[in-house]
């Protein structure tokens, strides 16, 4: 199975290049980076660390969907084009770039209907069992029982709350069958009052170089649950987006999660 990775000189970039490349019958053909970054011209070993591979970085993303897959963290417009470029060329996209708002949603599975896409806010199997646990607590919990979530990324990480707490605020708050965007509280400065009844709360902590952890509360009386997960590796989500590429591979065109790569629906 061939693969491009858009984005290719990020941190998540280089990661997702590293695992194509050590995984038994892959082969990395593309990588690409926006016009004008440094990256573009260099090899793409080179900048994922094992050698010249004779594959340049390119800053033409339709070069990338010569490839069976390809492979996308990169930003919310960036991965619409992308979108586009695998609806058109029928190729497997699996996107998990955050951020992406309610209509650029709409966008990504109107693209769907042509190819298959994976998207998830996480790859990593570990959080995805956490979305599972996180909405089972939830339809177990009623409203008297608070639920914050606290995450903490790295200093360079640009957007907040972060996919993947969004991801488990929404799962928590259909397992109770209300709309994340009705109950979210998102900040909070000076006197807010107490706390509304309900409210599923998000504390989002910025600094050093930490990959990412995700924490979800349920606070009651007398007692609280606390389910954490820690990533000490950027390659936990690089495996899954390998892992979410290959299942996807000949499915029919559709807008795909990691609960259906890892039957968890």
């Amino acid at each position: 199975m061939t693969f491009a990775v858009a984005g290719c000189a990020g941190r998540m970039g280089v990661a997702l290049m590293a695992e194509v490349l050590a995984a038994e019958g892959c082969t990395l053909i593309a990588g690409s980076e926006s016009p004008g970054h440094d990256a573009v011209g260099r090899d793409l070993g080179e900048l994922a660390g094992v050698g010249a591979l004779g594959v340049a970085c390119v800053d033409v993303p339709a070069t990338l969907f010569a490839a069976d897959a390809v492979l996308d963290f990169t930003t919310p417009a960036a991965t619409l084009a992308h979108a586009r470029l695998a609806a058109a060329q029928g190729r497997v996209l699996v996107t998990g770039t955050t951020g992406i708002d309610a209509a650029q949603a709409v966008a990504l599975e109107a693209a769907a209907a042509s190819c298959a896409i994976v998207w998830a806010a996480n790859m990593s199997v570990g959080i995805n069992l956490l979305l599972g646990l996180t909405e089972k607590t939830a339809a177990l919990l009623d409203e008297s029982t608070d639920i914050e979530i606290v995450e903490m990324h790295h200093r360079h990480k640009v957007d907040a709350p972060s996919g993947t707490s969004l991801a488990l605020g929404r799962a928590a708050a259909a397992a109770r069958g209300v709309a994340l965007d009705d109950v979210a509280v998102r900040t909070r400065d000076g006197v807010i009052g107490p706390r509304p009844a309900g409210a599923i709360g998000f504390s989002n902590i910025r600094g050093g170089d930490v990959v990412g952890d995700h924490t979800v509360i349920f606070a009651g009386t007398g007692e609280r649950i606390e389910l954490t997960h820690h990533a000490a590796d950027r390659s936990i989500y690089a495996q899954g987006a390998l892992r979410a590429a290959r299942w996807a591979k000949d499915r029919a065109p559709g807008l795909y999660s990691m609960k259906d790569v890892l039957g968890l629906g």
